[in-house]
């Protein structure tokens, strides 16, 4: 491994690359274009991210449900509050409205009130039948308003489902066919057909639809994800050219620069065709971060370039220095950014594992073509003019770097008191942390869709899903009283919590029916004694309608049951609480050796895919800090230097995590990916700065204090100009509608600020500090390989 990095191995890259570059040029191009046929593989998501790996228990668990009962997240709802709803008119537009889904080839059924059944003794037939509640329009308003007073408070099996008798809330139930609900022809119903008989229905009326459901909320934050990419990508390029433009004062170099990374973000979308990924919340946000990282190469390679141009003005020289001197530290940089992503891949969540090798591979996908194209493109364009090498001599650089030197070499108790200061406020801020399991937190707060879904939590306790699977043990065991009553008092539990809406289940089914038998008397909304059982039940037998009803609930063998509510949009903290309550009271009522009860459902399933990650967090960290570690051990063969280029990484990551608890953003899968990504990236310029004070310390006879002072000159610069680039480059991601790419941006961006100051200052001050325990020849031994070739030392100055 060392030969790979040794200065004779890029000489004879460097003469490759520059005597065979037409050759190279052409097969690059070839291999961008090969890997942009892989585009058309590329997927967008249809499914909710599923954060825990395939063979957890809960993911276990909720397959088992599906297997059961099928997809559970196929409800739409459509509902209104307006008193001017229940006038002859609008009612009779409203039922009009409602009925017309049931024409759409994707939708299943649709429950609304002018499809409600009553259901009706047939003492003859001794059987229940079911006879429509609204057998026609509406003629008068006297008669509105009777059919209103009667649905309010003679059919509590509809309420809170369909309407809510307090606010006077209506809404209708629209199910899809299960087998499109994760395919692209959801997304097109929706957008298309379901979009526009909303609107119109809008238009006609004046009344004001509120829609929700799992499937639209999917639809339209997958639509903002997708509409994302070109925006993110846009302003990297904008941004990232700007800064680029500031620093260089060259329009050709910004160009080329352009097209280099351009060329990185074609390769990254065929990377993820080529793995036939999809496309997610998370590697939406791969290509602009190619760009975010493949610039500082850009800047590297041709400010190197320059700087050897103006030293001779010899242009092959130049490229070739280009190449054996930056190529080794650009190489370095690289792998250790491209490891902070990788541990990603040892998470066992898909979602992180694909965003992991995809950002990865990209990674040192932007390295390789940085390497090959920019010295070939610069080898065919005229030698830089004098007007192109001004901005080599910026003075404004020197004041910051010159603020820096006299803070190293006067105050060093000032920083370590600043940082004790910090490190001690930040351990603070991080027991103020909070998880959030929240599957809409994330949302865009301005969208409609997301206003409409905080419109259902107020009315109907939401529309998130939580079901309940029973499983009696035995076949037809679901329908014995027994059973029935302990699923009521299950059920009766939930309804004491706050954040659950009424459970649905073959519970409220038999209510009803027993309802039915005593002709539709309210008050006998209740399951029925072991008496009224028998010949209750007997009717329901006999009942086509009650048996169709009942596949809803219950299984083809009558084994297995299901229970339906809806949960609010809550924190992790209460829905654990929740859980820890409702386990209790089913192992109170459900004997273990008769029943298995298992919570199951989309938003509990992201809750415990949330829990999962934040556990995983510590261990994508702990293994950056292992490679990295391992890495500057292999580079530095010295356990103290280890130990010394930890601690100005790793306490950015503490001061963040702090902000973090003090600005209330709370620990989510967006937030959990800034502190490897972070650390990855930070850590290059430690590399960049140790090498160079290595090196300095031979150059200058091992004399730390005037070695540290030298390398923090030289390096100063690069690492302000790379630092700034990242840092405005990161925060592109701040003009997402994504609350959680919001946050991903600043945290990384204020982190890899933070980091670049501690790399800059608290870096040199420990080095000085230390100086007799690791600046020496026993401690600081012969690297395995060199980042920087000796001759620099001398040239570069």
């Amino acid at each position: 491994m060392a030969k790979l990095f040794s200065v004779g191995f890029w000489e004879t890259i460097a003469r490759l690359i520059l005597r065979n570059r037409i050759l190279i040029m052409l097969l690059l191009i070839a291999a961008t274009i090969a890997i942009s046929t892989q585009w058309e593989k590329m997927r967008f998501t249809y499914t909710e991210a599923n954060l825990l790996p395939d063979e957890h228990p809960v993911n276990l668990d909720y397959q088992s449900f599906l297997n059961t009962f099928g997809e559970e997240g196929n409800l739409i709802v459509v509902g209104i509050k307006d008193s001017s709803l229940f006038t002859v008119d609008k009612f009779n537009a409203w039922t009009k409205f409602s009925e017309s889904f049931i024409g759409f080839d994707e939708v299943e059924s649709v429950v609304s009130l002018n499809r409600l059944q009553n259901l009706v003794k047939n003492q003859r037939e001794q059987r229940f039948d079911l006879h429509p509640i609204i057998e026609d329009s509406i003629k008068s308003q006297a008669e509105l308003e009777s059919l209103k007073e009667q649905l309010f408070s003679n059919y509590p099996f509809y309420e809170e489902f369909l309407y809510n008798s307090e606010t006077g809330t209506v809404r209708t139930a629209i199910y899809l066919k299960k087998g499109i609900v994760n395919t692209s022809e959801r997304k097109d119903f929706i957008l298309g057909a379901f979009t526009d008989q909303i609107e119109q229905f809008e238009k006609q009326t004046g009344l004001d639809v509120r829609i929700s459901g799992m499937p639209y909320i999917r639809t339209l934050n997958s639509q903002l994800i997708i509409s994302e990419i070109g925006k993110f990508i846009t302003a990297a390029l904008l941004v990232t050219s700007l800064i680029f433009f500031f620093f260089f004062r060259s329009f050709r170099a910004t160009f080329i620069s352009m097209i280099v990374v351009i060329i990185g973000v074609m390769w990254t979308f065929g990377i993820l065709g080529w793995f036939e990924y999809e496309i997610t919340v998370l590697t939406a946000l791969i290509p602009p971060l190619i760009i975010v990282i493949g610039i500082p190469n850009c800047i590297f390679l041709i400010n190197k370039y320059q700087h050897e141009v103006r030293k001779h003005g010899n242009m092959a020289k130049s490229l070739q220095r280009v190449i054996t001197k930056i190529g080794n530290a650009t190489l370095m940089t690289n792998v250790t950014t491209a490891s902070g992503f990788a541990t990603f891949i040892f998470t066992k969540s898909t979602l992180l594992q694909e965003f992991g090798t995809v950002a990865s591979l990209s990674i040192l996908a932007i390295f390789l073509i940085c390497l090959l194209s920019i010295p070939i493109i610069y080898s065919f364009m005229p030698i830089p003019k004098d007007k192109h090498l001004r901005h080599l001599n910026k003075k404004w650089i020197n004041g910051f770097v010159d603020w820096m030197e006299h803070v190293v070499k006067h105050r060093k108790i000032t920083i370590y008191i600043t940082s004790l200061i910090l490190l001690i406020t930040s351990i603070i801020g991080i027991y103020q942390i909070r998880i959030s399991g929240s599957l809409i937190e994330d949302m865009p707060k301005k969208s409609q869709f997301f206003k409409d879904i905080r419109f259902f939590e107020q009315e109907f306790k939401g529309i998130m899903p939580l079901e309940f699977l029973v499983d009696t043990k035995r076949k037809k065991g679901v329908m014995k009283l027994a059973t029935l009553k302990r699923m009521n008092q299950l059920e009766e539990e939930m309804g004491e919590i706050e954040a659950l809406s009424r459970p649905v289940s073959v519970v409220s089914l038999v209510k009803y029916s027993k309802q039915a038998y005593y002709n539709g008397n309210p008050k006998y909304y209740q399951l029925p004694t072991s008496q009224e059982n028998s010949f209750i039940l007997s009717y329901a037998k006999k009942s086509s309608a009650e048996v169709e009803l009942l596949k809803n609930f219950v299984d083809s063998t009558g084994q297995y049951a299901r229970i339906t509510t809806f949960m609010k949009d809550i924190e992790i903290e209460k829905m654990e609480s929740i859980e820890e309550r409702l386990k209790e009271k089913i192992n109170k009522v459900f004997p273990a050796k008769n029943y298995e009860v298992t919570m199951t459902g989309k938003a509990y399933l992201f809750q415990k895919g949330t829990r999962y990650l934040v556990k995983n967090l510590i261990l994508s960290l702990s293994l950056a800090i292992l490679l990295i570690s391992l890495f500057m051990a292999y580079m530095f063969r010295s356990f103290r230097m280890i130990i010394v280029s930890l601690v100005p990484n790793i306490l950015p990551l503490l001061v963040t995590a702090g902000l973090m608890g003090y600005l209330g953003v709370p620990i989510k899968p967006s937030t959990i990916l800034v502190f490897s990504i972070a650390f990855g990236i930070s850590v290059d310029d430690t590399i960049h700065f140790l090498a160079k004070y290595r090196q300095e310390l031979q150059a200058n006879h091992w004399k730390i204090r005037k070695s540290v002072y030298a390398a923090l000159r030289e390096t100063g610069v690069s690492m302000f100009y790379t630092s700034i680039v990242l840092f405005f480059g990161f925060s592109v991601f701040i003009i997402s509608n994504f609350g959680g790419t919001v946050a991903l941006g600043a945290l990384v961006s204020a982190t890899l600020l933070f980091a670049m100051l501690a790399n800059l200052i608290l870096l040199p001050s420990l080095l000085l500090s230390l100086e007799r325990s690791i600046a020496n020849k026993e401690v600081l031994k012969e690297p395995n390989f060199r980042i920087i070739p000796e001759e620099d030392s001398d040239n570069d100055k």
